[in-house]
């Protein structure tokens, strides 16, 4: 019979034993927690992913909210926006580059109008700029094709067809440069603090009073729900909720005057001075001296931003910034710095009596020429204007007078000659309410020096110098802003405005919400004795005989104080500049205006300034060019 062998394997350990009980308790801890969790997604929390997946059945659409209007000081339109129907790309949706890509955009074709390579490059170049936005193919594009598009979804994947509002500028070129650009917020400003809460694709301010304003402008986002089906069609539509429109900013321009403004300039840059001169270029300042409210602010050449209402192209947009073309995207009012001639004088004079320097009644005699060093000095034509005091050299604007003021001044020490053209408002941020601003150069000893020192320059600050700049030549670099505070602080006797273009804030019945309340104005010292005597020498220079603008103002009917400038820049025709004063007890003004190239002060700046001193006084418009031989 035969017998099964014994089993002969050992017995289970007890170590061996724990460690499979150990092991299998691992595991139904890890079935049970499985299980637990599956329990509480089907039983407990069925409802609620029930609900989420139904809403993977919508899609919300942002509708973009339009922005604010800008007004006149009157309540007329500046700037509102229009509406837009347009064909886009989702950003997460485009097909990538390859064989889907092109089917797509040569159905798209025959439908938009756009060749195949101009929405490839469309793509390429809006991408490069904003990567996660929509891309926009085409505008303004019919109702048919919108109902053709949106019909077709499932031949068209991630094609859009949105409603947009676009801004509109019913005046075009006026005022360009102040309102500035809007387009979708950039990956970059989303991170930065004041667009906090802010949404990729928000068409936000880029530039001039759109971006100071943005957060008042900047309307809220409405949504449309809509129902799609699998392939992404759409088959219904929710309710929506409504954009909100952003609110409407009211600024302290004059339409009226804005438009005499750029007629002047245009008219002034129109002026033939030299013989194959082009694309002069220019700009003009108008505001209330009490208060800094800018009633009329231009640069010329001037552009059309409606451009800017649709995606730009690169060429457009290098043609706008060529000097070519003359730049006429540079707000020149702000951001235009050049030396600024004769109409420095006024600032070498206060800086000369306040230092006791000179008085009112110094008498220095002008032969028509002065040396200083072994470099001499003339005026202009080398005209001799005999002795003259502080009231007689601005009237006939000697230059030998602010020659030998400058040198006595370098002579003092001090940089006091700089010291009262930065307290005027020069040199430095005038605080208006656009970005960008220049703050300009005041050459001082200090600076020359330190560049001499890095030999940037080939000698260290000499006599000379301030003599130059005690006539506003040489290396100095001022704004036509600038200048029309420095004029505003010695009319209001040493009150510094600060200028603004802002006024209110309100709601689109134009109902005030809040006042726009620029800082503090500074202050600085001026002898009321010293005040008048400048304001005589510039009303002697506007309205009495010899005077060098007193033939542009000949017969206007009304009191006018003015200063002329002829700056010289190298390479160039000299620069024409007038800064004019327009008392009145209840409507003064201060006028600042530069012509590039535009020939002696009174042969470009001082009429185009008297047109837009007619329109806000109610004057008669004549353009009168004055005589050349003026300085």
């Amino acid at each position: 019979m035969l017998q099964l062998q014994e089993d002969r394997r050992p017995p289970i350990t007890p170590q061996l034993a724990l460690r499979v009980a150990m092991l299998a308790g691992v595991a139904l801890a890890m079935f049970a927690i499985v299980f637990f969790r599956l329990w509480y997604l089907q039983v407990l929390s069925g409802d609620k992913y029930l609900a989420e997946a139904s809403n993977n059945q919508v899609r919300d659409v942002v509708v973009p909210a339009p922005r604010g209007d800008i007004l006149d000081r009157n309540g007329r339109i500046l700037v509102d926006n229009r509406i837009s129907i347009a064909v886009q790309l989702r950003a997460d949706e485009i097909p990538p580059p390859g064989p889907a890509r092109d089917r797509l955009l040569r159905r798209l074709r025959p439908v938009i109008g756009v060749s195949p390579l101009g929405m490839q490059r469309e793509i390429r170049e809006q991408r490069k700029l904003l990567p996660y936005a929509n891309v926009t193919l085409k505008q303004d594009v019919p109702p048919a094709v919108r109902n053709y598009l949106r019909e077709r979804q499932d031949r068209f994947p991630g094609v859009e067809v949105n409603k947009v509002f676009l801004r509109s500028y019913p005046h075009k070129e006026l005022a360009a440069q102040i309102f500035g650009t809007v387009g979708e917020i950039s990956p970059e400003e989303l991170k930065e603090s004041r667009f906090r809460g802010v949404e990729q694709g928000t068409i936000v301010g880029k530039g001039g009073l759109e971006h100071t304003y943005d957060r008042y402008l900047r309307g809220r986002p409405g949504a449309t729900r809509i129902q799609v089906d699998a392939f992404g069609r759409a088959t219904g539509e929710f309710p929506q909720r409504l954009p909100l429109q952003g609110k409407q900013l009211k600024l302290s321009l004059d339409l009226d005057l804005q438009r005499a403004g750029q007629q002047a300039m245009s008219e002034a840059g129109g002026i033939p001075i030299t013989e194959g001169v082009q694309n002069r270029g220019g700009a003009f300042v108008a505001m209330d001296p009490r208060t800094g409210e800018v009633v009329g602010m231009g640069s010329f050449p001037s552009f059309d931003p409606n451009l800017f209402a649709k995606p730009l192209k690169p060429s457009v947009f290098r043609r706008l910034n060529s000097e070519e073309t003359g730049a006429p995207l540079v707000n020149r009012a702000t951001a235009g710095a050049y030396p600024t001639g004769s109409t420095f004088k006024l600032i070498t004079a206060v800086a000369g009596m306040q230092s006791a320097t000179i008085t009112p009644d110094t008498v220095i005699n002008d032969p028509g020429s002065i040396q200083i060093g072994n470099i001499v000095f003339q005026n202009a034509g080398k005209t001799p204007h005999g002795a003259v005091a502080m009231r007689d050299a601005l009237r006939v604007s000697s230059d030998v007078y602010f020659y030998r003021l400058g040198a006595q001044m370098n002579g003092l020490g001090g940089d006091i000659l700089q010291k009262w053209a930065r307290r005027l408002g020069l040199g430095r941020s005038t605080g208006i309410d656009l970005p960008e601003e220049r703050e300009g150069l005041i050459p001082s000893p200090a600076w020359r020096n330190a560049l001499y020192r890095r030999k940037q320059t080939d000698r260290p600050w000499s006599v000379g110098d301030n003599v130059n700049l005690s006539v506003g030549q040489g290396d100095l670099q001022a704004t036509p802003l600038q200048l029309a505070v420095a004029y505003s602080t010695v009319v209001n006797g040493g009150k510094v405005p600060t200028p603004h273009l802002g006024l209110r804030i309100e709601d689109g019945a134009g109902r005030l919400l809040q006042k726009v309340e620029p800082p503090p104005a500074r202050r600085v010292q001026i002898d009321p004795a010293y005040r008048q005597a400048i304001m005589d020498g510039l009303q002697g220079a506007a309205g009495a005989p010899g005077g060098t603008s007193a033939d542009v103002f000949a017969g206007f009917g009304r009191t006018v104080m003015g200063k002329t400038g002829t700056a010289e820049r190298p390479g160039q025709a000299d620069q024409s500049w007038y800064v004019a004063y327009g008392p009145d007890q209840r409507r003064p003004i201060v006028v600042a205006v530069t012509v590039e190239q535009g020939g002696f002060g009174a042969e470009a700046a001082a009429p185009a300034a008297r047109l837009i001193l007619s329109e806000w006084f109610g004057v008669e418009k004549k353009l009168i060019r004055g005589s050349s031989a003026t300085f």
